[in-house]
């Protein structure tokens, strides 16, 4: 009930302010080291998280435990067969790798002209209009796999667009400005490729983040594809999304491995298939993430810790130069609870005043940098923000610190007995 009081007694807090402003500069220099501490702490937390957002919205339209995987030529002779075979991936090992990789979710089988094949495209022909388009042959899956945003009144391809071998296409939004006029809607109109007639049924909006595809890339049904190219059942690469929970690295051994078991390579050739893992690359940046505001919260914690010692011999030196005052105070018949609860005060109040300003610097730091960085698009970066669990626990930790460390000098000040200070020169 004591304490309560003196936290609420005015006279308590002028002896407080009357004790800073005794020693202003000496005070201030202190204030400042705990004000930096919290202040590395908040920018630093706040800039991994930007990071952390920036990387989540790159990634947000790719399935972030997916990969790629596509055959290359071998380079250990096995099985009867030499050095330097070039496998060929085939729309049947799909269901062979299903059966033999449980943890795989989505597996999407994909063509391309225009690619990785040397050439540089199709042409694809709208009236008196033209341009040379990348071209992919794709199933419904592979939008599960890696997002297709579509404009309203399109759509991407679906089954039965499969099963029919349908001529339809999903351009980009780059071919609609190149082959359609400005006002006019491209769903439902015709367009030549390879001299083939297709109808759009979509336009797709092109997504940073998607691997190598482009805004003017167009999508047709992997069917129609087989037949308008004679692929026959030949894939050019897969991409595969495993389970949450799956290890995406042991996954991708896992389908190396059956790949490696179905085209009759040896098991210790690494160059037989290549692949691409999303997910290990994710899981190497949110863990630089994490790192980064792992070690924000050390150094900044550390910087605080350093501050708040400086603010506890501050108060060994208020207490040494106040030895007579406090022997007056003890003399007059205040308790030793009194004189600790106001030492404490003082060490809490400096501690948490530094703590708020440092914190309201972050976050004006902060807000600098997400202004600057907002209309980058290109680099992966968003709203660095600090969570505000961990803003009250930094303030809590200051609190309970300057608490801690106001003790010293509280015990050293009660220590002292009245008759002793009295003779205090």
């Amino acid at each position: 009930m004591n304490s309560f009081k003196i936290i609420f007694d005015r006279d308590t807090w002028q002896e407080i302010f009357g004790s800073i402003q005794k020693n202003k500069v000496r005070t201030i220099i202190t204030v400042v080291g705990v004000l930096w501490g919290i202040f590395i702490y908040i920018a630093l937390s706040g800039a991994a998280k930007g990071l952390d957002n920036g990387f989540e919205r790159q990634f947000e339209n790719v399935a972030m435990n997916s990969m790629f995987v596509w055959a290359q030529s071998t380079s250990i002779p096995y099985d009867g067969f030499k050095t330097g075979r070039n496998p060929q991936l085939k729309i049947q090992d799909v269901q062979t790798l299903r059966n033999n990789v449980p943890e795989i979710q989505f597996i999407a089988p994909r063509n391309a002209k225009g690619v990785f094949d040397g050439s540089v495209g199709s042409q694809i022909v709208r009236g008196a209009k033209s341009g040379t388009y990348a071209i992919y042959g794709d199933f419904p899956e592979y939008t599960k796999i890696a997002t297709k945003k579509i404009y309203d009144g399109g759509r991407f391809i679906n089954q039965a667009d499969i099963d029919n071998e349908r001529k339809v296409c999903v351009i980009g939004e780059r071919t609609q400005k190149e082959l359609f006029e400005k006002d006019e809607k491209p769903i439902g109109k015709f367009v030549r490729i390879d001299n083939i007639y297709f109808q759009v049924i979509g336009v797709h909006k092109f997504i940073q983040g998607g691997g190598f595809e482009s805004d003017g890339d167009i999508f047709i049904p992997f069917s129609t594809f087989k037949k308008l190219y004679n692929t026959g059942d030949n894939v050019d690469w897969f991409t595969i999304a495993a389970y949450d929970d799956a290890d995406v690295i042991e996954v991708e051994e896992r389908v190396k491995q059956t790949l490696k078991r179905i085209h009759r390579v040896s098991p210790e050739d690494e160059r037989a298939f290549g692949s691409f893992n999303l997910g290990e690359l994710f899981g190497k940046i949110m863990g630089f993430a994490k790192g980064m505001t792992f070690l924000s919260l050390v150094v900044g914690i550390a910087t605080i810790i350093a501050g708040v010692i400086g603010i506890g011999n501050i108060l060994l030196i208020s207490v040494k130069e106040r030895t007579k005052e406090l022997g007056i105070r003890r003399a007059l018949g205040a308790t030793p609870g009194e004189v600790k609860a106001q030492i404490i005060l003082e060490s809490v109040f400096l501690t948490f005043l530094a703590g708020v300003f440092g914190i309201i610097l972050g976050a004006f730091v902060l807000s600098g940098i997400d202004m600057a960085t907002a209309n980058l698009d290109d680099f992966p970066y968003t709203n660095p923000t600090v969570p505000i669990s961990f803003v009250l626990g930094a303030l809590l930790i200051m609190i309970t610190l300057g608490t801690l460390i106001g003790l010293i000098p509280a015990q050293r000040a009660v220590s002292i007995k009245p008759i002793d200070a009295l003779r205090e020169e």
